[in-house]
């Protein structure tokens, strides 16, 4: 869906069950920005291919937000192909996290003769690391619009935010979610606090439309909104410890 005059969303690519995971991407003039790779090699096609569609004639590279396989997994192909990723120093995943998930993929299929087709989904995915790395904030020139790459830890030591001000559009990530419960598992209390912080940053833009790296795309006071709950969520979590 086009959010902005430069930027797109791709939303409900299916991963592991209830989780769905969104992409994105922003066009210049000259270059476009990927916003994730998405959890397999086919969802990495399907994004780039809608990314070629609207600017066929642009050079093409990807920003992953953070360093869970949902997010990154699609690298591979577009690696294969010589697209620059953009990412934090921290995302450095392994093909045993990839079969690792996979594995569970499997295991959230009822009928037990079609375990084995869980892989089926993952067909040519492999991991690739970004190649280019993301260690502070940084902008990046698209031509015709600049795309500024936020550091937003919390959720990961990885997160990244993507903030495209002349559209107001704000790509969060797993920093802010709609509708899902965030998930704290990979982190600890001092993880959370930063977290917070990350959240409060993000609300500063006052971004006009959010695309959460899962659930429905935000608009306007829905921004706010959500925000609100997840970090309401973190200060109920920072609470019980």
């Amino acid at each position: 869906m086009r959010l902005g005059r430069h930027c797109y969303a791709l939303a409900g690519f299916a991963y592991l069950p209830p989780w769905s995971v969104n992409a994105g991407f922003v066009c210049g003039e000259r270059l476009t920005l990927i916003v994730d790779t998405g959890p397999t090699a086919y969802a990495a096609a399907t994004i780039l291919g809608y990314a070629q569609a609207a600017r066929p004639a642009n050079t093409v590279m990807a920003v992953n937000t953070e360093l869970h396989l949902d997010h990154l997994a699609g690298n591979s192909l577009l690696r294969e192909q010589g697209i620059d990723v953009y990412g934090h120093p921290s995302i450095m995943r392994t093909d045993a996290d990839l079969m690792a998930d996979v594995t569970a993929y499997g295991a959230s299929v009822v009928d037990p003769d079609r375990h084995d087709e869980a892989r089926l989904p993952f067909l040519g995915t492999h991991i690739a690391n970004p190649n280019q790395v993301v260690d502070r904030d940084q902008a990046l020139d698209l031509e015709g619009v600049t795309v500024e790459l936020l550091l937003v830890p919390g959720h990961t030591t990885a997160n990244l935010a993507v903030w495209v001000a002349e559209d107001r559009v704000l790509f969060s990530g797993d920093t802010v979610v709609s509708d899902y419960h965030p998930n704290l598992a990979s982190g600890a209390p001092s993880d959370w606090r930063r977290w917070l912080q990350s959240l409060d940053r993000l609300e500063s833009l006052r971004a006009e439309v959010l695309v959460p790296g899962h659930g429905r795309i935000l608009r306007g006071e829905e921004v706010t909104v959500e925000i609100a709950r997840i970090r309401a969520s973190l200060l109920r979590a920072l609470g019980n410890v």
